[in-house]
Formats: C-alpha cells, sequence, structure tokens
C-alpha cells in the first residue's frame, strides 16, 4: 500500500478532531501485567504497594542464591521491608494481599514454592490447639498453624483414646501435653494459655482444619492493638426466632453489658486470639469459663474486635454431647454465662448497664424484642 493511502485516513481524522475542538478522545487504560485493562493505582494505592512488594520479595530470594531459601528467611525479609516501606496504617486485607505479592516475588527463584505466609509482625506468637479424638484432623490443623510466623504451638491432648499423638508428627515447634481424662476444650485452652510465651496467643481446635490465611488477621489484629479477636459467626446464624438460648443468652450478655455490636460473637467459638496484655489482665482461670472472662474484659475496657468472619457452625464436629435440644454442651455453655453474669454484677451492679432503662424497655431488651 503507497504512502498517500496511508496517510489520507489519517489527514480526515484529524480534520473531523478539528470540526469538534470540544470532542476528547478517550484514553485507553494500560494493560496491566494480566493482560487485563484497568484502572491506574495511585502511588499509595494498594497495587502499587504489591508491586513493589512483588519486586522487593524477588530481590530478597535472588540475593539469597547459595544460601537455603527457608519461610524463616522469607519472614525476616518481608518483615524488615515491611518496616522500611510501608509507613501507613493498613487493613488487615491490604497486609494480606502486599504479603501474597511478597511471597509471589521470593518463589520466583526458589526451587520449592514456599507457603508460609509471611507477616509484619512486631510481637510473638503462640497457639493453642485443643483436641480430643481428633487423629484425622490434627496434622492438617497444625500444618496450616505452621504456615503463619508462630513460635511455638502448643497442642493439649485431652481424654485421647485414638492415635492422635501419633497423627501430629515431627515439629519443633509444636509442644504436647496430655491429660489421660477429658478435661474440655475450655480448661485445655486454659492450660494452653498458661504455657503460651507469646505476645499474642491464637486459640483454635483440633477438629476444624482453618485455612492460615483465614487465621492470619486475627494475628494482625492483635499485633494493631486489639486485646481480643473474636470470629464473626453473625453472618451463620439464623434469625432470632430460629435460634437456640445459647446464641440468645450470648447476644444478651454482650447486649447488657454495652457492647451490641459483638452480637452472638464469643470467647465460646474459634478461633479467637488474645494479647498478652488480656491474659494478665483477666487470669488463666477465668479463660476456664469462656464467657465471664469476656464479661470481665468488657467490663475492664479491654478493646474488643471481630474483623473476620469463618463458618465454624457447620463445620463443627457433631458428637453425642453436643446435639438436641438442653445437650450436655447447651446446659455448660449457659451454665457459664450465668457464672459471666454474676462476675459483671459484682463489678457493675444488678442491672448492669440497664440503670437508666425503664423496666418495661429492659423487659423488651432482655427478650430481644
Amino acid at each position: 500500500m503507497s504512502r498517500n493511502k496511508l496517510e489520507k485516513p489519517m489527514r480526515q481524522q484529524r480534520s473531523a478532531a478539528k470540526a469538534q475542538p470540544n470532542s476528547r478522545m478517550k484514553r485507553t487504560p494500560p494493560l496491566s501485567k494480566s493482560g487485563r485493562r484497568g484502572k491506574v493505582q495511585g502511588k499509595t494505592g494498594s497495587g502499587e504497594h504489591e508491586h513493589r512488594a512483588f519486586k522487593a520479595g524477588y530481590s530478597a530470594a535472588a540475593g539469597q542464591v547459595g544460601y537455603s531459601l527457608s519461610y524463616e528467611h522469607l519472614q525476616s525479609s518481608f518483615l524488615n521491608w515491611f518496616k522500611e516501606t510501608i509507613n501507613e496504617s493498613l487493613t488487615w486485607r491490604s497486609i494480606l494481599g502486599i504479603s501474597r505479592a511478597y511471597r509471589r516475588g521470593y518463589n520466583m527463584i526458589a526451587k520449592e514454592p514456599l507457603l508460609g505466609i509471611p507477616l509484619p509482625l512486631q510481637g510473638t506468637v503462640s497457639a493453642v490447639v485443643s483436641a480430643c479424638n481428633e487423629e484425622r484432623t490434627i496434622a492438617a490443623v497444625i500444618s496450616e498453624l505452621s504456615r503463619l510466623p508462630i513460635r511455638e504451638i502448643i497442642v493439649v491432648l485431652n481424654g485421647c483414646k485414638d492415635r492422635s499423638y501419633h497423627s501430629i508428627g515431627r515439629n519443633d515447634r509444636v509442644i504436647v501435653v496430655y491429660y489421660p481424662r477429658r478435661l474440655g476444650h475450655d480448661v485445655a485452652r486454659g492450660i494452653g494459655a498458661s504455657m503460651a510465651t507469646g505476645d499474642a496467643v491464637l486459640f483454635t481446635d483440633g477438629d476444624i482444619v482453618l485455612d492460615a490465611e483465614d487465621l492470619a488477621p486475627f494475628l494482625l489484629e492483635i499485633d494493631k492493638g486489639a486485646d481480643i479477636v473474636l470470629n464473626d459467626i453473625s453472618p451463620y446464624l439464623p434469625p432470632f426466632s430460629k435460634q437456640d438460648a445459647v446464641t440468645r443468652s450470648k447476644m444478651f450478655l454482650n447486649h447488657v453489658l454495652g457492647r451490641p455490636d459483638l452480637q452472638a460473637n464469643s470467647l465460646t467459638a474459634v478461633p479467637h486470639a488474645l494479647s498478652r496484655r488480656a491474659i494478665a489482665e483477666l487470669g488463666v482461670r477465668s479463660l476456664v469459663v469462656p464467657p465471664k472472662a469476656q464479661a470481665l474484659a468488657i467490663v475492664r475496657g479491654l478493646v474488643i474486635r471481630a474483623p473476620r468472619s469463618i463458618d465454624v457452625v457447620k463445620r463443627n464436629r457433631v458428637r453425642s454431647g453436643n446435639v438436641g435440644d438442653g445437650n450436655e454442651v447447651a446446659r455448660l455453655i449457659l451454665g457459664d454465662h450465668i457464672e459471666a453474669f454474676e462476675a459483671a454484677m459484682e463489678l457493675q451492679g444488678a442491672r448492669l448497664s440497664m440503670t437508666r432503662t425503664p423496666r418495661d424497655k429492659l423487659a423488651r431488651k432482655r427478650n430481644c424484642r
């Protein structure tokens, strides 16, 4: 094709543009690395942070050529880079996005991709796992915890009659405590808390395998100043008319203590995390009665958050003692709430936060109407 034939359409386009001086040419967004067109992120946007994290992770691994690439090095190099580079407060979602990007860059060099999640934690972390006859799931639970920068994983085996102990396997970070009698999850967590040395303590059970990505927000929130981080199970609960007495007791306790925003979220559900300050303030003994510990925490002004929702309602292992109306576990939890109300009343008075509420309104709130 001749040059004149190519230039003629171009001259026609320029003439048309001059005839419409107010019209503007639409700019096509640049292609991203994935090949998709999108908005250009600002310099402080999460996309820019993730791009820089990817390059930093790649450089960190490339600088380690000749040495072993390990999760320990991934974590330490990420922590140093994050401290030097990120100078703003970010949500846990943004932090996890940056973490994944850094790991992707790091794994570009690693011969065997690392699955661990690097986190910018200032303090140390312990995990407590309560288990009773969990030989099918305990290894997977520990495997997910090992993907996080947790210094020690304390597994409390109570009343196990199966091969739970043998299923754990070898792991330098795992401390196993065995009790031949069944103590229950709450007592086992209290024992684990008394042994834990971390600045944050993450609590979970051996019968539910939770992804490390779901557990990470609990550690990040404690590191950002929370004393207690609860699992927000609200999205998985039925409407009030179909809720059981245990759920209503949890909601009422939070409501009369001035934290209706917590709804039915409670220390009775895993996962949850506590700061070293919270454990010292509440005492290990109170953790054996989770609703009581939560009531004391609210009354004493500890910082309580519930930023993440993990469905443990449907995934909870069905046992002979936790099904049916008035089952053994339900009666235990209801009794724990009576202790919680008693402890709170000793500190705040018989009517708790309802001291200025008329009796008819108090009755409506008590019945959640």
